[in-house]
């Protein structure tokens, strides 16, 4: 069986790095699999694990194949899905793509088009699966959890007693506002207790922030792992996720969390359990959850041998690749999605877009009229004038100094 994942690139991602572990397993149950890059890129391939054993190709070199499935990785690339000659196309969903653009931004309504597509749906989120299969009653959405590289991140024999200040691990991008970095660092500086703060990130934002006692990244999995064991607690305040695996990867190494219920918390993360959930824009709130963690250690091993047994109990990527397999197996006996069902999806979405669109038109009157009216004003004619008065004085000066240096 034949299958091509289309990605827009091989740099360093959670996201990319899901789709290359997936393709490696299948590779490995005797599928032919292409990594199908959608633009080129001057910037080398990322290292992922195990991305030698696939092929990864072109766009263009695709379009010369034949595939039984081919895959959307990301909502750009479905502009490229349909022209694979394939007997079945579906998006391998990650998160609600829509989410991560302003509300006015002209690309949410593109990224939330392109679950209209006449394709079949695979993800790793349950609450993924849930939205998708309630957005097309009667749809069936393939769920294949990610699973965890064990040899990069074997789970520990026990958990390790440290003495010592709480060592905080906060993981993701200083620039992207709804991973939560910033909200993260100001509760560990309201924090009372002692503590050594450090942030991770992929694009080696961290060097730009403050309030960190070291920061590290963009670092390879086998690092990230090392990290994670010098962690008691992995703080992650995101808005948006898709799966949320950094949590998961620091449970395998002992590694308790505070986390905020973003959307795929609840995959694997039990309040009181295996880590503390706190709420969103609550710094104090954050702050005193941290400082408990600090101050009592029997709760914080309990809750480090909560996430350890978690860890345990995760697949593997190699028990992933068989369910991801049976999955697109499956995909492709079944027959592709009903055109009707696909047309319907689509008009009530078109019509949405339409509202937005009138909506975005209405404000951008009521502003131009307000611009109109303030311009029509005494006040505005009078700064103008000022303006004007101001700007003739600067230019006498300027010829003036001009004139006494014998410049003009």
């Amino acid at each position: 069986m034949r299958v091509a994942f289309l990605t827009q690139d091989l740099q360093l991602s959670g996201g990319v790095g899901v789709i290359v572990a997936h393709a490696v397993q299948l590779a490995r149950h005797g599928f032919e699999v292409d990594l199908v890059l959608t633009r080129s890129s001057q910037r080398p391939d990322w290292s992922h694990h195990g991305l030698a054993d696939v092929n990864v190709l072109s766009v263009d070199e695709a379009r010369k194949r034949r595939y039984d499935v081919a895959l959307a990785t990301w909502w750009e690339t479905t502009e490229q899905l349909l022209e694979l000659d394939a007997a079945r196309h579906a998006c391998f969903v990650q998160s609600l793509e829509d989410r991560f653009y302003d509300r006015e931004s002209p690309w949410r309504v593109a990224a939330g088009l392109a679950l209209d597509l006449p394709v079949r749906f695979v993800t790793e989120a349950r609450w993924i699966a849930d939205t998708l299969e309630a957005l097309n009653p009667g749809e069936k959405v393939f769920y294949v959890r990610n699973g965890i590289a064990k040899d990069l991140f074997p789970p520990l024999d026990a958990v390790p007693i440290v003495r010592g200040p709480l060592r905080i691990l906060i993981e993701g991008s200083a620039r992207v506002s709804y991973k939560g970095v910033g909200e993260a660092l100001a509760a560990t500086a309201a924090m009372t207790g002692p503590r050594q703060v450090t942030v991770v990130a992929g694009d080696g934002s961290g060097g730009d922030i403050a309030g960190a006692d070291r920061v590290a990244g963009p670092l390879t999995q086998r690092e990230l792992a090392s990290l994670y064991a010098e962690t008691d607690v992995l703080l992650k305040l995101s808005r948006v996720e898709g799966m949320f695996g950094p949590p998961l990867e620091g449970f395998h190494q002992g590694a308790t969390c505070v986390v905020t219920p973003v959307t795929g918390y609840d995959e694997y993360v039990v309040h009181g359990e295996n880590g503390l959930v706190v709420d969103w824009d609550d710094p104090a709130g954050t702050a005193r959850a941290l400082d408990l963690l600090a101050a009592d250690p029997v709760l914080l091993h309990r809750l480090r041998c909560g996430a350890l047994a978690t860890a345990r109990s995760w697949p593997s990527w190699e028990q992933q690749g068989q369910v991801m397999a049976a999955a697109l197996l499956a995909l492709r006996r079944e027959p592709p999605p009903s055109a009707a069902v696909v047309a319907r999806r689509l008009s009530r979405d078109l019509a949405g877009a339409r509202c937005d669109g009138e909506r975005l038109a209405s404000e951008l009157a009521a502003v131009r009229g307000r611009a109109a009216s303030a311009q029509a004003s005494r006040a505005y004619r009078l700064a103008v004038r000022g303006r004007t008065t101001v700007e003739n004085v600067l230019r006498y000066r300027e010829r003036r100094r001009k004139r006494l240096r014998g410049e003009i």
